[in-house]
């Protein structure tokens, strides 16, 4: 059995790094490519960590190994960080029920698993084009997709039901007595990638014809869901509307966020003068000023149904399941009766 002074050394780096490595320190800053290395090293010489030794004896027989690949950048998480708050929950919902859990990360060669375990399930965060399902395919067929469905066929999905979330904005807002409501969104894509309708829009759109208020000048899209774009939508709305709409619905919390911060810089106040609701409820929203209204996502509901439907495919190969979870609405202080 190799020492860890022998991986370091064909590792060309310190036997402090191969430990801390090889413990998953979360500490340290070291590349993706050089963790890999020393995994692959370590592989080939059948290291085995005293941490690892101690885990395979306490654990119980038949435990399970859960596999998670997620799609997104940093870049795209600064945009709009939902889906690391997804992962954080699939991670501690996974911890909650004892599973073992590995990242499987994509490089320029394409997707390699971060240790050497059997992938017993994988659950996909984002949206996945068929040639990386193909991929990912490699490490287990019994694959469950967040947020995507890319082969309603083949792999079940836990999806949002994004239509009922903004119908439920809607109907609130039309209560309080709205009729002047905008939407402000952007560019979003589907299953495999590919640039899509946005369901929200689509909802909104349907609910403002059904009580004859469309008002295609009041619908804002930017290049994509992102802080950047939703400031870029507000000044276009602030310049283009002679008369303000008294009420505005945003794509996701990251646009309502951007959005709040120009009406404020303005001197637009919310919701005494223009009401504001969001999407997704992000646990940062309930400190703004003031506190935004905002449908809430159950991401813990939705990491528990993808464990539940993980079992289900190693039990039931050939019957997917494609299930969307319900949203709610939660009312907080950006939201009044429009002004008169």
């Amino acid at each position: 059995m190799a020492t860890i002074r022998e991986i370091a050394k064909a590792a060309g780096v310190s036997p402090a790094t191969v430990s801390r490595v090889l413990n998953h320190d979360p500490t340290i800053s070291v590349g993706v490519d050089t963790k890999l290395r020393i995994f692959d090293i370590a592989e080939d010489l059948e290291y085995v960590t005293p941490k690892e030794r101690r885990e395979q004896a306490a654990a119980p027989a038949g435990r399970r190994n859960i596999a998670i690949v997620d799609w997104y950048s940093e870049a795209q998480l600064v945009d709009d960080p939902y889906y690391l708050y997804l992962l954080n929950a699939v991670e501690k919902v996974c911890m909650q029920h004892n599973l073992n859990t590995f990242k499987v990360v994509r490089l320029e060669s394409g997707y390699t698993a971060t240790v050497d375990l059997k992938a017993d399930g994988m659950i996909a965060i984002g949206r996945f084009p068929m040639e990386e399902v193909a991929q990912l395919e490699q490490f287990t067929s019994n694959i469950v997709f967040l947020d995507s469905s890319p082969d309603d066929g083949r792999f079940s999905s836990v999806l949002v039901n994004t239509e009922l979330g903004t119908l439920q904005a809607m109907e609130y807002l039309y209560g309080l007595g709205h009729r002047r409501i905008a939407f402000i969104g952007g560019e979003v894509v589907g299953n495999n990638r590919e640039r899509a309708a946005d369901s929200r829009k689509t909802a909104y759109t349907s609910f403002m014809k059904k009580h004859e208020l469309y008002d295609e000048s009041l619908i804002f899209e930017g290049a994509r869901l992102s802080h950047q774009e939703g400031s870029r939508m507000a000044q276009q709305l602030l310049e283009k509307t002679g008369d303000l709409p008294t009420a505005l619905f945003a794509a996701n919390d990251t646009v309502a966020t951007a959005v709040l911060a120009a009406l404020t810089a303005a001197g637009v106040r919310v919701p005494e003068m223009v009401s504001l609701v969001g999407f997704n409820n992000l646990a940062t929203v309930k400190h703004l000023s003031p506190p935004l209204t905002t449908v809430n996502i159950p991401l813990d509901s939705i990491a528990e149904w993808a464990l539940e439907l993980l079992q289900k495919e190693g039990a039931c190969a050939g019957q997917p399941v494609k299930l969307y979870v319900p949203t709610a609405l939660k009312i907080r202080k950006s939201c009044a009766s429009p002004r008169k």
